[in-house]
Formats: C-alpha cells, sequence, structure tokens
C-alpha cells in the first residue's frame, strides 16, 4: 500500500497528559499513608501531597509502592524490588527486556523523578503530529513502516526489527512501541512513543511516499 506521509510537528515532553487521574493520586496517598478522601482537594494539590509523602521514604522504597500500585498484576514481588532498584541506575523505562511495560514504567519512573528533584534519571518521550493519505487501515504497525522511510539509518526501531519493518515478518512488538495512536483530523494522527525509539534529530524528511508492506503468514496445509 502506498501512503504519503506529512511530518507536521516532533516535539520531546518528560510528563504524558493525563498519565495519572485524581482517583490514582488519592489512593497513591493512602498507600504512602496518607489518608485523604480528595473529593474536596484540586488535583494540584494531590500532587503537591503526594510529593510530600513520598518525600518520608526512601527512593527505592517510593518506586516499589508505585511499581506495586500500577504493575502487580504484570510484575511479581521479586521483580518488582528489582527494578525498585534498577530505576535509580537506569532509564528502566527504556531497558526494561519486556518493551508492553515501558510506557506505565515511564510514568512510574517520571513521577518519582519529580517527587524526589532528580534522584532517579529522567527519560523522555516523544509526540509526533502527522498527516496519512490515503487514512486507510491506519495502524500502529502501518504507521512505524510509513515512519521507516524517514527515519536516520541508527533509529533502534529499523536496527532491531528491519525484517519486520520491510513485511518479512510479524511485527507485534508496533503495539507496545507506540504508546498511543490518536486520530486528530480526516487524515491527520498524533502518536506517542519513548524517545528511545524514535527521537526528534531522527526525522530526516518532512513530507515523503512511501510503500507499506504487509506481512502474509503462509498457508499450512
Amino acid at each position: 500500500m502506498k501512503y504519503h506521509i506529512i511530518i507536521n510537528s516532533v516535539k520531546t515532553i518528560d510528563t504524558l497528559k493525563d498519565a495519572w487521574s485524581k482517583a490514582d493520586y488519592v489512593a497513591l496517598l493512602d498507600k504512602f499513608g496518607f489518608e485523604d478522601s480528595g473529593e474536596n482537594t484540586s488535583e494540584k494539590e494531590l500532587i503537591e501531597l503526594l510529593f510530600m509523602a513520598i518525600s518520608d521514604f526512601e527512593p527505592e522504597e517510593a518506586a516499589t509502592i508505585i511499581l506495586d500500585y500500577k504493575l502487580s498484576d504484570k510484575l511479581n514481588e521479586n521483580q518488582i524490588e528489582q527494578i525498585s532498584h534498577e530505576m535509580l541506575l537506569d532509564k528502566i523505562s527504556e531497558e526494561y527486556a519486556d518493551i508492553s511495560l515501558h510506557h506505565q514504567l515511564f510514568n512510574i519512573n517520571q513521577l518519582l523523578y519529580k517527587a524526589f528533584n532528580g534522584t532517579f534519571p529522567s527519560a523522555k518521550a516523544t509526540i509526533v503530529e502527522f498527516e496519512i493519505t490515503p487514512n486507510k487501515d491506519i495502524a500502529k504497525e502501518v504507521v512505524l513502516k510509513a515512519l521507516n522511510a524517514t527515519l536516520a539509518n541508527s533509529n533502534v526501531i529499523k536496527r532491531l526489527f528491519h525484517d519486520a519493518l520491510d513485511g518479512k515478518e510479524a511485527f507485534n512488538e508496533a503495539e507496545s512501541i507506540i504508546w498511543d495512536l490518536k486520530s486528530t483530523g480526516e487524515t491527520s494522527y498524533t502518536l506517542t512513543t519513548s524517545e528511545y525509539w524514535m527521537s526528534r534529530d531522527e526525522f530526516t524528511n518532512a513530507e515523503f511516499d512511501v510503500n507499506v508492506v504487509e506481512f502474509e503468514e503462509d498457508d499450512e496445509d
């Protein structure tokens, strides 16, 4: 399938909008021993209270509490403990082996980074606003294959998934690489991903045509 792409903007940010809800802040305050219903407290005040509550704990202990709150259904106790240690040394939202957890690990990491004034390494996210025509069968896999035409050869997606980008094998990882893909108009979209996967400096062309090859599984008798 042939597509025409126009890149309108590429932004680097350190916090994702709506990553945490007011209910999340109230629940976390309870986890950190601060009882507050949140009914008469603004979100801004809840964040300030949460940061105060978090600061009473050691960084690793605070990380364990938030990891348990957000990812206890996906990680066991030993994994959570290990990540809580590694988060102080590395950008875990970029380096953790299970890339399906990178999105949530980014949100957790950045909350801890701000609460502890930089004790945790800061990670970045990338927001890409683009237009794609024809607006047909647009999924995360298609978008990554299309953007492959403009990304620099050093890009990590190209290096790790070149066969999938060429349509030679399935590209299931696309669902985890792009954290969010949102339609914003007739042919316009916004995608969110990690700077690890896609950085502003790696975009080489703002407008281009590209042929996207779909992977087709061999039929077995």
